[in-house]
């Protein structure tokens, strides 16, 4: 039988503790790579919108270079933090639902997104149920993570701007009455 010092037995509970942060740690980041793609794609969206409407008012010139339209894939720059390394299959995805939400019809008219048409169902087959975001997004079987869930509430937040879907109360949402 082999005797384990106290200082070997310190280490191993040290590296112990240690993996598990590191797994935690990186759960964590990929979340907060993901947040932040959701929120850098809604903030080209919205300066590409405010673009569009500034371009239509009569005599108004863009005020500042932050009213600028940029495109969906333009870095956006984050104070005193460095940027994140992205993995591929993540960029492809994110510049995938960038294109989807960007498709029009022939006419020019801009489509709903495929999370739309699916929130939208999910409402239609609910009823009168009043519902969070978290349940949404797990009725549609997508992550439960908090940039997951940011993307079903600013849909959820469309939609309710567009009557499509009525806001009951703090975080509660219910398909919107015909």
């Amino acid at each position: 039988m082999v005797s384990v010092t106290p200082t070997a037995r310190n280490i191993e509970i040290t590296a112990e503790g240690l993996q598990e942060d590191l797994a935690r740690l990186e759960m964590q980041k990929q979340a907060l790579e993901r947040e932040l793609a959701a929120v850098t794609a809604h903030l080209g969206s919205v300066q590409r919108a405010l673009g569009a409407l500034q371009a239509l008012m009569p005599g108004a010139a863009p005020s500042s270079a932050a009213h600028r339209p940029v495109a969906a894939d333009a870095e956006v720059p984050v104070a005193s933090a460095p940027a994140p390394i992205a993995d591929p299959a993540e960029e492809r995805d994110a510049s995938r639902a960038t294109a989807d939400r960007a498709e029009s019809d022939t006419d020019g008219v801009r489509t709903y997104g495929k999370l739309t048409e699916q929130i939208l169902a999910y409402f239609a087959q609910a009823g009168d149920v009043d519902v969070r975001a978290r349940d949404v997004a797990a009725a549609l079987g997508r992550a439960t993570d908090s940039g997951s869930i940011n993307a079903i509430r600013s849909t959820l937040d469309r939609l309710v701007g567009s009557s499509r879907v009525r806001r009951v109360g703090r975080g509660l949402y219910r398909a919107a009455k015909p």
